[in-house]
């Protein structure tokens, strides 16, 4: 069977046709690709305002009382009283717990006993001297009349110096006595525990027959604490380089985990100025500051009675109960440690930094074939804005900021349409004099590529 033959003008119009096809395909990506050009890169706007600007320093902590005093006994031994239980109200004065009194009363006679020796050495010491003094003033006159030798003089003079020695001798023994007496007495009167303050008994740590180590021997043994406990702080931890932002006398937002639904008002009153550092010497090393916030709300009041219609329990609103807080308590605070008022404020995330000296390299290398060392960089904080369409970089100086806008203290005027987003375009993309469009509100946002 024979082959039939191609048309060659079919075929050149077909070929023709395929490459028409093809040139409008790519002349309508390059018109789109050249019209996304020409309409910019899609961006994200706000206003700059004026508006008052509060820093904030936010630590966790714990809360504990504002005057806690940790007892410990001075002596050791049995306890046969314990007239207190944890929670107790106690006032200053009041007795506590008393130890085993016996040895230290043992102690005490026996010091005594050794009081009287050593008196009664004394009164001997004292015949001796006035004996050997009336020898002494008898030898001495017979001496002077040549009637006796020099040596019984000298003999007698010796006598009355020993045993005016012997006197004073006995004098100090009997005052070393008199100590020993008044150190056991004193022990025996440590054997009694009293308040050194009023307070509530917070943690209690001994029981009644339990025997305890005095601080005279080594640490001793810590029986209880005692605390104000309607007067409680929290201590939070200050990571160092927010600690100088903060100043006694700040006033401060405290959020308890215990009550979700309530802030509390505090206020610093104390600083640490040695620092508590965790991890040290590895790459997870943290610095921080303890810092003490005072809760100025009324709370704990039933931790002491109080009289009707007395300050603190006229403080407490009618609908509302003072708050019970308790040692260990977890808690967040917010400390409020500067305010500017009317400050020129723009969205914290409309700051970037941008190389001044790579941005001068890109220009000069625009002009030239030359090839540039690369410089040193300069960085340096800018904010980009709308200005006929297109980006301006404008350097700016920096102040305080909070949880959303930050403080231009140089730079702008405010009222300025600054581009805050995306992240992408403000920290890398965005350059001076490019063209932009900005997204309508509620517009999706196309993904970057």
């Amino acid at each position: 069977m024979a082959r039939k033959k191609k048309n060659p003008t079919r075929v050149i119009l077909t070929i023709s046709g395929l490459g028409l096809i093809l040139l409008l395909v790519l002349a309508f990506v390059f018109r789109n690709s050249l019209g996304s050009s020409e309409e910019g890169i899609e961006v994200e706007v706000a206003k700059a305002e004026r508006r008052d600007i509060t820093q904030v320093v936010t630590a966790s902590g714990k809360i504990q009382p504002e005057v806690e005093v940790r007892i410990s006994p001075d002596v050791s031994g049995e306890i046969i009283y314990l007239g207190v239980r944890e929670g107790d109200w106690v006032e200053k004065g009041q007795l506590l717990a008393r130890i085993k009194p016996d040895f230290y009363q043992a102690q005490v006679e026996q010091a005594q006993a050794g009081v009287a020796q050593a008196r009664a050495n004394l009164e001997q010491a004292r015949a001796q001297l006035v004996q050997a003094e009336e020898n002494y003033k008898k030898q001495k006159q017979l001496f002077d009349k040549n009637v006796i030798s020099e040596s019984d003089f000298i003999n007698a003079r010796t006598q009355y110096e020993v045993a005016r020695a012997s006197f004073n001798a006995a004098r100090y023994q009997v005052e070393s006595a008199e100590a020993r007496l008044r150190e056991a007495r004193e022990q025996l009167s440590k054997t009694e525990i009293f308040a050194p303050m009023s307070g509530t008994v917070s943690q209690l740590n001994v029981e009644l027959g339990e025997r305890v180590v005095g601080t005279t021997q080594m640490a001793g043994t810590d029986m209880m604490h005692i605390a104000r406990l309607d007067h409680m702080e929290v201590e939070v931890d200050v990571n160092e380089n927010d600690v100088v932002h903060v100043a006694p006398g700040d006033t401060a937002a405290i959020e308890v985990d215990a009550y979700p639904e309530q802030r509390f008002k505090g206020q610093v009153t104390e600083i640490a100025h040695s620092a508590r550092v965790t991890a040290a010497g590895t790459q997870e090393q943290v610095t921080n500051f303890p810092v003490k916030v005072r809760i100025l709300d009324p709370h704990n009041l039933s931790m002491r009675p109080l009289a009707p219609g007395t300050a603190e329990a006229s403080e407490v609103p009618v609908n509302q109960e003072a708050p019970e807080f308790r040692p260990g308590m977890s808690s967040t605070v917010d400390i409020f440690t500067k305010t500017v008022f009317d400050a020129i404020a723009v969205p914290i995330q409309a700051v970037t930094v941008r190389d001044f000296a790579r941005l001068k390299q890109e220009e000069a290398s625009a002009d030239t074939t030359e090839d540039f060392e690369r410089p040193r960089e300069d960085l340096r904080k800018v904010v980009f804005i709308v200005e006929d369409g297109k980006a301006k970089m404008v350097e700016v100086e920096t102040g305080i900021s909070d949880d959303t806008h930050i403080e231009i203290v140089s730079g702008m005027q405010g009222g300025e349409t600054v581009i805050i987003g995306p992240y992408r375009a403000v920290s890398r993309d965005l350059k001076p004099g490019m063209k932009i469009r900005i997204r309508k509100p509620g517009a999706s946002r196309k993904p970057q590529t």
